[in-house]
């Protein structure tokens, strides 16, 4: 590694979305940091540096002289909403981020950007206009994402919150990214489909805003390399559409004819079934990439037909790469 190699810390690191950024970044040359509570425990992309989320400790040289960081921590949210949960979820989510923000405001030589998760989750539930970085944010009974929303806005005020004048503060508000990483949604949803039970899921109607694993690595290289941005940026697809002809897309670039529906009430008995909660798939999320378009950021993947398709391909080869 040369003294002029570019370092980029990766907080929480160890998921889906941080091994995609990381594996990005690797064949980018630069140098990989991952903060992990982990430490050694899994093979993972870049090199691995413990730290708890809350406290600071020797990963803190890490930052220091780093050109990007980036927040991924938080406990999911795929997990029944009772009371040990929702504190989890919330404080796994306030407390990263404050520690790193005091960890950026000491710094002698401080990141130039600072990217900190958000969700998408925090714009208002609805099947009318689409919402850019200026939409209503707010909880609707309907969707029943109160918690959600509050756990969003306590997420960015901690960001907002935190001092640090030389460091660009970025809250990525992510939808849905469709990869072929683990704990990514869509090998599910592909074997979901091809088992038959890739049908509307309750109503059908509500909006569903997703990204590509590699417009969502594209995107964060350009909010790093771009120093105009700062504040909210909506990490989306430029194309959301209803949940009913999501999966009949899916069905159709998977050669399945039928999907059973799934009704509101099998929604909330699968729910409680698989310890998780209906609002993750009723809440109408239609959401745009208003900034990242507004800038002239291009998408490699601007529709689900062409994210889907570019998958179930790569999937395909990894099963017959498999089986040989």
């Amino acid at each position: 590694m040369t003294m002029n190699t570019k370092r980029i810390v990766l907080a929480g690191g160890s998921g889906f979305l941080g091994q995609t950024l990381a594996t990005r970044f690797l064949d980018a040359q630069w140098d990989v940091v991952v903060l992990t509570r982990w430490l050694g425990r899994t093979a993972m992309a870049g090199r691995q540096v413990e730290w708890d989320g809350r406290t600071p400790g020797d990963w803190v040289k890490e930052v220091d002289g780093a050109v990007a960081v980036i927040n991924l921590t938080g406990k999911s949210v795929n997990c029944r909403y009772h009371t040990r949960n929702r504190h989890e979820i919330l404080e796994s989510r306030v407390n990263s981020t404050r520690v790193l923000g005091q960890a950026i405001g000491q710094c002698a030589q401080p990141p130039q950007v600072w990217l900190n998760a958000s969700t998408a989750t925090v714009y208002r539930h609805t099947y009318g206009e689409s919402w850019d970085e200026t939409g209503e944010t707010e909880a609707s009974a309907e969707a029943k994402d109160r918690f959600s929303v509050e756990v969003a806005w306590a997420w960015e005020r901690a960001l907002h919150e935190a001092s640090t004048p030389r460091t660009r503060k970025i809250a990525m508000r992510m939808a849905m990214v469709l990869g072929l990483g683990k704990n990514s949604v869509f090998p599910v949803l592909r074997r979901l489909t091809r088992l038959g039970l890739g049908g509307r899921m309750g109503n059908g109607r509500q909006f569903v805003s997703w990204m590509h694993e590699s417009d969502y690595s594209r995107a964060v290289e350009w909010l790093i390399a771009h120093d105009d941005f700062s504040g909210p940026v909506n990490l989306v697809a430029p194309n959301p559409l209803p949940n009913a002809e999501m999966m009949r897309t899916l069905r159709q670039v998977c050669g399945v004819p039928f999907g059973l529906p799934a009704t509101n009430w099998m929604l909330e008995i699968g729910a409680f079934v698989l310890r998780t909660e209906t609002e993750l798939l009723i809440k109408s999320r239609r959401v745009v990439p208003g900034r990242l378009v507004k800038s002239g950021f291009k998408f490699q993947f601007p529709t689900l037909r062409s994210a889907f398709e570019d998958l179930a391909k790569r999937c395909s080869g990894r099963t017959s790469n498999f089986e040989h």
